[in-house]
C-alpha cells in the first residue's frame, strides 16, 4: 500500500487542525521514505527501543504519539543519530498523531476513558468526563491501577465519587483542572502530579497513573482501527517501563 493512502487514513482518523499550535507544522509524517507498507508498527514513543523492535518485526512505518523530533535542534546527539539511522537503513516511515489525536473522539482520551470504564462521556476540551459507580478514592485508585497495569499513587479522600475526568499525559495543568471544577468532578485522572497542583485542588481527588499507562491504550486501539480501514498488519509495540514496586506485606 502506498504511504500516501496510510497518510490519508490517519488524517481522516484525526486530522491535523486539531492539533495544538505547538505542534509546529502539526507534526504528522516526520520521516517519508516513500516506501510501500506492508506492515505498521504503532507505539507511544519513537526511541532507540521502539525502533529495534520496529525492524524485528519488519515493518516499514512506525506511527506513535510522541515525535522523535520535538524542540527545534542544532546539535545531534548519538542516541538520536542510531534511531535516525535505524529507520534509514531498515527503510521505516515515521508518522506522528499527536494532540489531534488527543482531541479526536476515540483517541488517547476517549480510550482511556473506555479503558477504565467511564460511563455517559462527554468532551471537556482535550478530556473525557464520565460516571462511575459510587467509590471511595482508595477503591477508584484501585480500580484504575487494576484497569491500566501501573502503579498509581493519590491525593484526597473522598467517599462517594461519581463523576470523573481523565487526560492522558500530563493533564495536571490549571487549565484543565478548572474545566473539571465548573464541571463539578469528583476526581481527575491524568500523570505528573505536582505539588502546588496538590495544594490548589484539595477538593478532588487527584490520580496519578503515569504518563506511559494514561496514553498507551489509545495507541493500542488505534491499532485495530488501522486493521480494519487498511485490511494489513498492524502489532503494537509495548515499551517496558522500567518501574518497579517494593511489596513491603
Amino acid at each position: 500500500m502506498e504511504l500516501e493512502k496510510v497518510i490519508e487514513t490517519l488524517e481522516q482518523i484525526a486530522p491535523l487542525e486539531l492539533a495544538d499550535d505547538f505542534d509546529v507544522g502539526k507534526i504528522g509524517l516526520i520521516l517519508g521514505l516513500e516506501n510501500d507498507i506492508k506492515k505498521i508498527a504503532v507505539a507511544l514513543d519513537a526511541n532507540f527501543y521502539i525502533l529495534k523492535k520496529a525492524v524485528e518485526m519488519r515493518a516499514d512505518l512506525l506511527i506513535t504519539h510522541h515525535t522523535l523530533i520535538f524542540h527545534p535542534i542544532n546539535k545531534i546527539s548519538k542516541s538520536l543519530a542510531f534511531s535516525l539511522k535505524l529507520a534509514f537503513e531498515n527503510g521505516i516511515s515515521l508518522y506522528t498523531m499527536h494532540t489531534n489525536y488527543d482531541r479526536e473522539r476515540e483517541g488517547i482520551n476517549g480510550a482511556l476513558a473506555v479503558k477504565i470504564g467511564l460511563k455517559n462521556c462527554e468532551t471537556a476540551d482535550i478530556g473525557k468526563i464520565g460516571e462511575v459507580e459510587p467509590c471511595s478514592s482508595v477503591e477508584l485508585a484501585s480500580h484504575i491501577s487494576e484497569c491500566l497495569k501501573t502503579p498509581v499513587v493519590y491525593a484526597g479522600q473522598r467517599e462517594g465519587i461519581r463523576r470523573v475526568m481523565v487526560i492522558g499525559g500530563s493533564g495536571f495543568k490549571g487549565e484543565f483542572l478548572e474545566i473539571g471544577r465548573a464541571n463539578r468532578i469528583d476526581a481527575f485522572i491524568s500523570s505528573e502530579l505536582k505539588h502546588e497542583v496538590l495544594r490548589a485542588y484539595e477538593d478532588i481527588c487527584l490520580i496519578d497513573a503515569t504518563h506511559y499507562a494514561t496514553e498507551s491504550p489509545g495507541m493500542e486501539a488505534l491499532c485495530l482501527r488501522l486493521r480494519e480501514r487498511l485490511e494489513i498488519e498492524v502489532e503494537f509495540i509495548e515499551q517496558p517501563s522500567g518501574l518497579r514496586t517494593i511489596d513491603r506485606t
